[in-house]
């Protein structure tokens, strides 16, 4: 249930051949900044523009002037990045997106049609198609002592990594005020109810409820 087959379905993604080669999901973080280099010299300059170095923006994004955009970025077509947003790098943003007013993205992939509109923080992290993060829900995505992430599941999975954030599953939806811890993975059409603090693995087609319980949807 946490592996890139499992989680995405990679036709929703420029980034699909890239997060292919991989089991797992955060196994891809280290290498999102130069594939979007990579990815950014090939895109077709009658469709992108380079409004920056190292920043490509599909002429029908809608980009507020009040956003910064750090590279390297891709933004998709008819993706909307809001007001304040603040792009620090590494962001490669798929199609019809919505970025939102002051959310902060850094080092992370957004597969088409993903919704991050409000107050959200989103590091080290792979959202997949049609993923929603509602108001003020962030991706913690260093822990408390710095050491490395672990995914808690059955057995226990070590990533060796410093820094990893949430993997978000297609669907999977982020209720307001909620905090993902490091590591954390959300299974597709899975929920999580608003102003939860959550750790470890939901499972595809679930819902997590405020005191940790996790039910079946019906």
């Amino acid at each position: 249930m946490y592996t890139v087959k499992n989680l995405y379905d990679l036709e929703h993604t420029i980034a699909g051949d890239y997060l292919a080669q991989f089991t797992y999901p955060w196994e891809a973080l280290a290498g999102i900044k130069a594939l979007i280099v990579e990815l950014g010299a090939t895109l077709n300059k009658d469709d992108y523009l380079e409004i920056s170095p190292q920043v490509w923006a599909h002429k029908t994004a809608k980009i507020m002037p009040s956003a910064y955009i750090g590279a390297p970025c891709i933004i998709g077509p008819d993706t909307e990045v809001r007001h304040c947003a603040f792009i620090r790098g590494s962001a490669l943003i798929g199609a019809n997106c919505v970025v939102g007013n002051s959310t902060e993205l850094k080092n992370v992939i957004l597969f088409d049609n993903v919704q991050v509109p409000h107050f959200n923080y989103v590091g080290d992290s792979i959202l997949g198609y049609r993923a929603h993060m509602g108001a003020g829900s962030i991706t913690s995505n260093v822990k408390a002592d710095k050491s490395l992430v672990v995914i808690h599941c059955e057995p226990e999975i070590p990533t060796g990594i410093k820094k990893v954030g949430a993997m978000l599953g297609d669907f999977a939806d982020v209720g307001c005020n909620s905090v993902l811890n490091p590591g954390t993975v959300i299974g597709r059409r899975s929920n999580v109810y608003p102003t939860s603090c959550v750790r470890g693995v939901i499972p595809e087609g679930s819902i997590y409820k405020n005191n940790g319980t996790i039910v079946t949807k019906r």
